[in-house]
């Protein structure tokens, strides 16, 4: 069995070991440590990095009794090496996790709910409560947890005796019954847990509940804590410094000046669709009828939304009207008929002017590659089957 030097102290961040064994494995190195400081992914946290002798740490994993190490480069078994985590790396996760135990601890005091999901990622860390939460439930709870960091409680990880450990009150996602590791942090969280935590709260820095949503009944928490909070806090504030000076008003400000702005561009874009509309219409009744059909070419910048609008006002002044807009390498073109059936001509009218579209009985869309004349001509001569 090897044995977990990080149970016993979380902030090693260098130690010596014997090579137990070592085996290729799919382009990798299984190294089985007889001590390691580094732990392996479980409840959620992914597995410690570092190096191993000159060998990089790519994975850890706890395989029975056993901690195997991936590495990028074998080792010979009956050695001694050294070990060096990535502390750097592991200091974060131990913020972000301590962090968590203190919101759910709080979240289970205030509300009954308990922590039925979580992930550690890096930069993102999701915690699922078994119940509903508002917005002003979690500042409240955000408001109490970063309370608990600037109070510095104690943080306590260890194994009680299997006896004292019946009579201990501790949240938990399984029924444990042996080797159950506990983590007490002062009086505002007990939980069983397997991960290296910090040793006071406030080594956690500051807790940050970001968004939340409705998930499986609850709701999914997005927090950060520590130095990952931090860099949150710096790319958002760079974020909205940025628009602010865009906007010329203050940070406080800047969301009801973008709002502002959103409704100033909506009202643009219905009036510029307006005159969209008009122009497509005019191309429209400045042609009469040839045959059967009325064609007409609407200038460049009206679009499909203006095109098939005037097509359907077409329709009233001849069987078919076929309507084409410019766009690069040919036309966008919206043919409609309150009489024949479009879908079913739609070969036939694509063959006629080099097109490819198609679409329902009273319409159809596409695109064609003829030129304008020959597009005229085959309108002009073209006889629809009137149902």
């Amino acid at each position: 069995m090897t044995e977990k030097l990080y149970d016993q102290d979380s902030f090693l961040r260098t130690f010596s070991a014997k090579v137990v064994s070592c085996a290729a494995q799919d382009g990798r190195f299984a190294v089985i440590l007889d001590r390691t400081a580094f732990f392996p992914q479980g409840g959620g946290q992914y597995a410690d990095r570092g190096t191993v002798g000159d060998a990089d740490v790519l994975d850890v994993q706890m395989e029975g009794d056993e901690i195997v190490h991936y590495l990028s480069a074998p080792l010979e078994a009956g050695t001694m090496v050294c070990g060096n985590l990535d502390f750097a790396l592991r200091f974060r996760r131990m913020q972000n996790h301590t962090g968590e135990h203190i919101v759910s601890g709080i979240v289970h005091r205030l509300f009954g709910l308990d922590n039925v999901g979580f992930h550690l990622g890096d930069g993102d860390m999701t915690v699922d409560y078994n119940g509903v939460l508002s917005r002003a439930d979690l500042d409240r709870v955000e408001t109490l947890a970063n309370e608990a960091v600037a109070q510095d409680l104690p943080v306590r990880a260890e194994y009680p005796d299997p006896a004292l450990l019946e009579s201990i009150q501790y949240r938990s996602k399984l029924e444990l019954t042996e080797n159950v590791r506990i983590v007490t942090i002062g009086d505002v969280d007990c939980c069983a847990c397997c991960a290296p935590h910090v040793t006071s709260s406030g080594q956690v820095g500051c807790i940050k509940i970001l968004d939340f949503e409705r998930y499986k009944g609850g709701v999914r928490c997005h927090m950060l804590c520590g130095a990952e909070a931090l860099e949150d806090y710096r790319r958002m504030y760079t974020g909205m410094h940025a628009i602010s000076l865009l906007l010329r008003v203050p940070r406080d400000e800047a969301a009801q000046a973008v709002e502002r702005m959103q409704q100033t561009l909506h009202e643009r874009a219905y009036e510029i669709a307006g005159l969209q509309r008009e122009l497509a219409l005019a191309a429209m009744q400045n042609e009469q009828p040839v045959g059967n059909a009325l064609c007409f070419f609407a200038p460049a910048q009206c679009g499909m939304d203006a095109l098939r609008y005037a097509v359907n006002r077409g329709m009233e002044r001849a069987a078919v009207c076929a309507g084409f807009c410019a766009v690069q390498n040919g036309w966008q073109y919206c043919i409609g008929s309150a009489q024949a059936d479009l879908r079913a001509q739609s070969r036939a009218i694509n063959a006629g002017i080099s097109g490819r579209g198609g679409g329902q009985r009273s319409m159809i869309q596409g695109t064609a590659a003829a030129d304008a004349q020959s597009i005229r001509d085959f309108f002009a001569h073209y006889e629809p089957e009137i149902s």
